[in-house]
């Protein structure tokens, strides 16, 4: 549990200097020691909206709604992805 708040804390960290491919990755280092801490999940959706991974990012917020489906910031980040896959989708369009 403690190497667990040690990587979250790097990754906010990385987040607050704007480091978000570093950061996203010591999320998923926390994933991998604990699947049930779903703001890591939120959080890397962030990392995932900065570096345009819009389908990374939804996926991520899918996650977290399926379990707690009244998770604002789950909502709101997944939200932000479907604007970006559209405004893509419409980029590739045109």
């Amino acid at each position: 549990m403690e190497k667990f708040k040690r990587l979250k804390n790097e990754g906010n960290d990385f987040v607050k200097m704007g480091e978000y491919e570093e950061a996203a990755n010591k999320y998923s280092e926390c994933m991998k020691l604990n699947t049930e801490e779903y703001t890591v999940y939120t959080n890397r959706a962030l990392c995932y909206l900065k570096l345009y991974k819009y389908e990374e990012a939804k996926q991520d917020c899918d996650r977290v709604l399926q379990i707690e489906d009244s998770n604002i910031k789950a909502f709101y980040r997944r939200a932000l992805a479907y604007k970006g896959l559209q405004v893509r989708k419409k980029n590739m369009a045109g």
